[in-house]
């Protein structure tokens, strides 16, 4: 099945199309390595309690997995991120950073996370309608169900807070009804919830039941070893005996301090501080205050720091993100440049090609179609050559044959009419081949026109011409001429048979760039759709060959007129030989 240059034109465009361009698995391999190792080594910072490298680290990597489209592992990083914050007294940006995982948060107990560090920032910020808000979330969040008591106790430590015992009293007891395997972190657990029941319970008014657990969870923290967890047993025994035993207040307290120093943790050590100023029961009163001011000052100076720090590493990595977007873009623009440009150079080539083919085409077409032209020119002509022997000659030839075998040639009389008949075929033959023979177009072209034309004059008809001379013959090409004779020969021949015309008028006309034949008789002249009938099929088709024009007038005895144009020079070519 043939295929048209327009099909092989959009097959070429859509293949160029096809192409894509993303990055190599590879690529994204290496990227995916490096998020992960990032993340990891974050972690080990985290544990170090190197908060700033770890907080960077962790940023890094989220940004990394951002890249990479992952959103699976960026609610972690993001709890993590939060809860260094957190550590640094940084509550409301820890809320703004964990907020922007539950973008990616899909599982629960990614979402149960989020929602108690919002609870525990609200808790510290004071506000305790929101903690217990978000620690409620947090419990119906966690599908296991030792889990879910870790938010239920942090909202009882908020009843505390608010003073609402009773309502702390009967979530903790709650807690403890339940059946917990018999292994570290579950008494570990069960022991804070022991504490902070006692405390509760020693605050509504029952010292005694509650100093009997807070001594119980001690004693368990310490049989299991947590050691940060005994601090706040200590805090709550040293708040019990200030009102009861200043000396073992301030031992409680002093336990409370040793321990929140050797593990670093500046919240506990001041509490601890508060309650041995407090108290004011020893000389070193004054030394706790002075510890007090400076732990403090330092402590406020270094999450300023860190606020600083992580405000100035989440604002690099999203200026970072916006330049890279940017770089990328920009990227992705040249690149579509100078794809356009490519495809445009190509399309350019192939409608340039076919544009060289179409041109091909249609001067192939306009030859075949001239070629036509004179082959029909020519074959008419022969054709009427032909009808006019054998109408006009043959017919007179053959009575004068038959005048020969009945006549007596040795009468004079008969022998003159004989030599007048055969005169008048010679004539006869003369102007048939004045009419059709090779046609000068030199220097003496004008004349063999006025002879031509001069044959047709008689003692009832009159030729004029006009201008003959006065055109530059030497700027018209040989085609023209041959072309112009014959055209005058066609009006010649058609005014001798159809016109009967007395008066005949020809002017020649010329300017830059045509050269114009007006003819005109005085004959009977005929219906204007009649003319071609009439003998004019071959003066048409050597205009049209020449790329002329000719407009024909004519009625019924109103004479004829034709007014020809044709322009002075040309490309065809045609053959004498077809010129007839």
């Amino acid at each position: 099945m043939l295929r048209s240059p327009f099909f092989y034109f959009i097959l070429l465009l859509s293949l160029f199309s096809c192409k894509k361009e993303g990055p190599t698995s590879s690529k994204t391999e290496l990227i995916r390595k490096e998020a992960l190792s990032l993340r990891d080594r974050a972690a080990k910072n985290y544990k170090k309690e190197n908060f700033n490298t770890a907080f960077y680290e962790f940023n890094k990597s989220k940004a990394l997995f951002e890249t990479l489209k992952d959103s699976s592992k960026i609610p972690y990083i993001l709890i993590e991120m939060a809860s260094i914050q957190q550590v640094n007294g940084d509550y409301y940006g820890s809320k703004e950073t964990v907020t922007e995982g539950l973008i990616y948060a899909k599982d629960k107990d990614h979402l149960a996370s989020i929602n108690i560090i919002l609870g525990i920032a609200d808790k510290e910020l004071s506000l305790y309608d929101d903690a217990i808000y978000y620690y409620k979330k947090a419990a119906d969040q966690y599908t296991d169900s030792l889990y879910k008591q870790y938010p239920v106790q942090n909202i009882a430590a908020v009843y505390i807070q608010q003073k609402k015992y009773d309502k702390a009293i009967a979530l903790l007891e709650s807690i403890l009804k339940m059946n917990f395997s018999n292994d570290a972190s579950n008494n570990q657990f069960k022991a804070t919830i022991k504490d902070n029941l006692g405390y509760a319970y020693f605050k509504k008014g029952a010292e005694d039941k509650g100093f009997h657990l807070m001594n119980e969870a001690l004693q368990i923290k310490i049989d299991t070893k947590d050691t940060y967890g005994s601090i706040e047993s200590y805090l709550h025994l040293a708040d019990y005996y200030s009102k009861k035993d200043i000396k073992k207040s301030d031992e409680n307290a002093l336990a409370a301090y040793t321990i929140s120093t050797k593990l670093n943790s500046v919240d506990e050590r001041l509490e601890a501080l508060q309650i041995l100023i407090s108290n004011d029961n020893s000389s070193n009163t004054a030394k706790y205050t002075q510890k007090y001011f400076t732990l403090n000052d330092s402590i406020i100076k270094v999450r300023n720091n860190f606020k600083n720090k992580s405000a100035k590493i989440k604002y690099d990595a999203k200026k970072e993100k916006d330049e890279n977007e940017k770089l990328r873009l920009e990227k992705a623009e040249n690149q579509l440049s100078l794809q356009r440009a490519k495809y445009l150079k190509i399309v350019s080539v192939i409608v340039f090609a076919f544009l060289v083919i179409l041109i091909f085409i249609l001067i192939r077409y306009y030859k075949n179609k001239n070629k036509a032209i004179e082959f029909k020119t020519s074959y008419n002509t022969e054709t009427r050559i032909a009808k006019k022997i054998h109408d006009e000659l043959a017919n007179d030839v053959f009575q004068v044959i038959a005048f020969a075998e009945s006549q007596p040639l040795s009468v004079e009389s008969t022998k003159e009419n004989l030599l007048q008949k055969l005169d008048d075929i010679y004539s006869r033959v003369r102007g048939i081949s004045r009419e059709n023979n090779s046609i000068d177009t030199g220097a003496n072209f004008t004349h063999s026109i006025k002879e031509m034309l001069s044959a047709y004059n008689t003692r009832e008809r009159n030729i004029m011409i006009t201008n003959l001379e006065n055109i530059n013959w030497e700027n018209i090409d040989d085609i023209k001429k041959i072309t112009i004779s014959r055209i005058l020969q066609e009006l010649m021949v058609n005014m001798k048979k159809h016109s009967g015309a007395s008066i005949v008028v020809i002017r020649f006309e010329s300017d830059q760039k045509s050269i114009s034949i007006n003819y005109r008789d005085n004959g009977k002249g005929c219906e204007k759709s009649m003319v071609v009938k009439n003998g004019l099929q071959n003066m048409s088709n050597r205009v049209l060959a020449v790329n002329g024009t000719f407009d024909i007038e004519t009625e019924p005895d109103k004479g004829f007129k034709v007014k020809i144009s044709m322009p002075e020079q040309t490309q065809i070519k045609v053959k004498e030989k077809f010129a007839y």
